[in-house]
C-alpha cells in the first residue's frame, strides 16, 4: 500500500469520498483477494484502477482484471490522464457503472456468508 496518493487519486478520491458520487460508498486502497484495488464500491461490487501516464503492462492488468472479477467484482480502468484531463467523463462512466446490475459474487465457502453481506 502505498502512504502518498497521485494527483488523480487524490482528486477522483475527493469526488468519490464521504458518499459524495450518487451516496455510494467507497473506500480506498481496498484488498480484494490478493490484489489492493485503488478504490471500491463493495456494495456494488465495483473496483476502480487507475493507471499512470507511463503505465504500459496491458497484460498483466489483462490478468489482474480478469482475477479480481472471478472474485465478484467488475473492474473499472482509468489512466491518470483521464482523470486530470476529462474527470466529468470519468465520474460519468462511474455514476453509469454504478446503475448497472453487480456481477454476482462467488459462491459462499462451506455455505459461509460474505463479510459484506453482514
Amino acid at each position: 500500500m502505498r502512504r502518498e496518493p497521485t494527483a488523480a487519486e487524490a482528486r477522483l478520491w475527493y469526488h468519490l469520498r464521504a458518499k459524495r458520487l450518487n451516496g455510494v460508498k467507497f473506500s480506498q486502497q481496498v484488498v480484494i483477494g490478493p490484489f489492493i484495488a485503488d478504490f471500491a464500491a463493495r456494495a456494488h461490487r465495483l473496483a476502480i484502477e487507475l493507471d499512470g501516464d507511463t503505465h504500459v503492462d496491458e497484460a498483466r492488468d489483462a490478468r489482474r482484471t480478469a482475477a479480481i472479477e472471478t472474485l465478484g467484482y467488475r473492474v473499472m480502468r482509468f489512466t491518470n490522464s483521464d482523470v486530470m484531463r476529462n474527470e466529468a467523463a470519468v465520474l460519468g462512466a462511474i455514476v453509469a457503472a454504478l446503475a448497472t446490475a453487480p456481477l454476482p459474487g462467488p459462491l459462499p465457502v462451506n455455505g459461509e456468508r460474505e463479510k459484506d453481506d453482514l
